[in-house]
């Protein structure tokens, strides 16, 4: 069994958080779909697991329309279907991280 490691240092994870805070800044967070899908590729890029390079091939785009079913259903639900977003969206990037 080949072993797991995490490439990615802290100048890189503060430069991407850096960037994700500004891009949700200025698009008042119609852009979170594009920075959630920026961030997982970074960290995909940098994740090796039994020594296979992870790869993240999720688009912001993609996830823009299940934001706003998400959104819409929330509002519908009263809050309720909030609970299940946090799933929702671990799915949604499980289903788009594969072997490299």
């Amino acid at each position: 069994m080949n072993e797991s490691e995490f490439t990615g240092g802290l100048l890189g994870l503060i430069g991407i958080s850096l960037l994700s805070m500004f891009l949700f800044l200025i698009t008042v967070g119609i852009g979170t779909p594009w920075v959630v899908a920026m961030k997982q590729g970074w960290l995909s890029k940098h994740t090796i697991v039994d020594g296979k390079q992870l790869t993240f091939e999720g688009k912001g785009s993609q996830l823009f329309g299940n934001f706003i079913k998400w959104f819409l259903l929330t509002l519908i639900t009263l809050g309720i279907y909030g609970l299940w977003l946090r799933i929702k969206l671990k799915q949604w990037v499980v289903k788009h991280t594969h072997f490299a």
